[in-house]
């Protein structure tokens, strides 16, 4: 849409808080017209808009505030309302005399269900709607089987992408914006995103600056000196290896299709790099393979993708799940994964396997307490990614690992983190053990427990499940549903 309008038009921003590669932002923007950016906080207008989890409030809440400051540097602002969308954005097209309404569409149902609702709000007043796509690198309706379903297995899913061509290049940010009429905002504070009795939040915001600009900075200082070696240095907890991008798409302050075009990029200036940017480029492909499948799966939190794991013999065990939470399962490698998630709200993927599979496998704890912890304390919570991967863990979801893998967290300590640097971080108790016991303090000579100043069962606790008999437990959980 191109033609000239001669009164506002509204931009609503959903989880797309950027303006740069913003397909609706952009189109708002060409048409000449004054226009209104708003963010509606709508938490009721459809019972399957999961709400937030306290970590991903926080981080929308500094992200609204990066966004405001972009938009206040081009001479306008954001608009914030709180309510439902539809009645919302009518509200306000009444209030300003606005001809059309833009936003970027969002490929889960229930953020379809709310566009819908806006679109027919709209439509009965007479001003014009436009969605346009921008959450994934490709539709949903462009990868589908034979029998229109869509891919249930990554690699072929992948390759179906890969082959597709690359995506649209990303679209230049507006240099200015008409001005908009004054329009009255709610006050960012009013919402109550961030915590304040308590302020859990002080890892949060040492850990992470949201915000476009932080994203940007953040790939191009991966894709500059941090891929290099990715295939490997990414499962090692003990290291910087990973881009740290996920909260950032999350929350759309960057767009799939940018770090796309800017990996390739990157691969082309530098060859030698191709298989580590390849790799990098597979796990964005996992988030978008995880969204596919939430387009098809809208219950994918709830329910087991895998109906035969219906039947399976889950454990009640609020103690061993606090346990778990708290980061005191007597693991190491479980306990330092758990702690930095409170701390950062944020885990190391390597390690959310671990933490994943010692839930689900040793404990015998079904998966969906695993996913709503995670979903409540992740800063990049996604609807897509969170379940998927703990279905996958489980082995009740899409493309689903072998059952009978079981994560030792000793050997997988000892694997990635090697020298014990991770976990001597996060679990300071154990800092004094050298790294050949620091993995499994138990097995330490009491001479030795005593100079590094731990006593088990009081400093640090005791493995609340033996691994073998968890694993084995497992296996004949699993084995029993299987047979079932």
């Amino acid at each position: 849409m191109t033609g000239k309008l001669a009164s506002p038009c509204i931009v609503w921003f959903r989880d797309d808080l950027r303006l740069s590669d913003h397909p609706a932002l952009h189109a708002a923007s060409s048409t000449g017209a004054p226009v209104i950016c708003l963010y509606v906080l709508d938490e009721t207008s459809n019972a399957q808009l999961r709400p937030l989890g306290g970590a991903a409030r926080w981080w929308l809440a500094q992200s609204l505030r990066a966004l405001q400051a972009d938009l206040t540097a081009l001479g306008s602002k954001l608009v914030l309302r709180r309510g439902v969308a539809a009645k919302v954005i009518a509200a306000l097209v009444r209030e300003t005399g606005t001809e059309a309404v833009f936003w970027n569409e969002i490929a889960q149902a229930p953020h379809r269900a709310v566009a819908e609702q806006v679109a027919a709000s709209l439509q009965a007043i007479g001003v014009a709607g436009h969605g346009f796509p921008g959450d994934l690198l490709a539709t949903p309706s462009s990868i589908r089987n034979k029998e229109g379903r869509g891919l249930r297995v990554f690699t072929p899913f992948w390759r179906r992408v890969q082959s597709s061509g690359d995506p649209p290049k990303p679209l230049p940010a507006p240099t200015t914006l008409a001005a908009a009429p004054d329009v009255a905002s709610e006050r960012l504070e009013t919402w109550r995103l961030e915590p304040s009795h308590p302020d859990w939040a002080g890892g949060l915001r040492q850990s992470w600056k949201p915000g476009e600009s932080s994203a940007q900075a953040r790939l191009n200082a991966f894709l500059e000196t941090g891929v290099a070696g990715y295939s490997i240095q990414r499962d090692r907890p003990d290291r910087d290896g990973t881009s740290g991008l996920s909260p950032h798409l999350r929350f759309g302050e960057i767009s799939p299709r940018q770090v796309w075009h800017a990996a390739r990029f990157a691969a082309a200036a530098r060859p030698a790099l191709a298989g580590d940017i390849d790799k990098f480029l597979s796990e964005v492909g996992w988030r978008e393979f995880c969204r596919h499948l939430l387009f098809d799966v809208p219950d994918l939190a709830d329910r087991n993708l895998q109906p035969s794991f219906d039947a399976f013999p889950w454990r009640h065990d609020d103690k061993a799940l606090r346990a778990w939470q708290h980061g005191q399962t007597g693991y190491p490698i479980v306990d330092a994964g758990m702690r930095q998630l409170w701390h950062t709200g944020a885990m190391h993927n390597r390690v959310r396997m671990v933490v994943a599979s010692f839930l689900v496998k040793h404990l015998l704890i079904d998966w969906r307490c695993g996913e709503k912890w995670f979903w409540d304390t992740l800063v990049d919570a996604d609807a897509g990614s969170n379940p998927a991967n703990w279905q996958w863990v489980a082995g009740s979801g899409a493309d689903a690992a072998p059952y009978f893998r079981v994560f030792n967290p000793i050997l997988q300590g000892e694997k990635f983190d090697p020298d014990g640097t991770y976990v001597r971080r996060w679990v300071p108790e154990l800092g004094q053990l050298p790294a050949g016991l620091i993995h499994q303090p138990w097995s330490a000579a009491p001479l030795e427990l005593k100079g590094a100043g731990v006593e088990l069962g009081t400093t640090y606790p005791q493995p609340i499940v033996d691994h073998r008999r968890g694993r084995e437990r497992a296996l004949e959980a699993y084995a029993k549903t299987r047979r079932g």
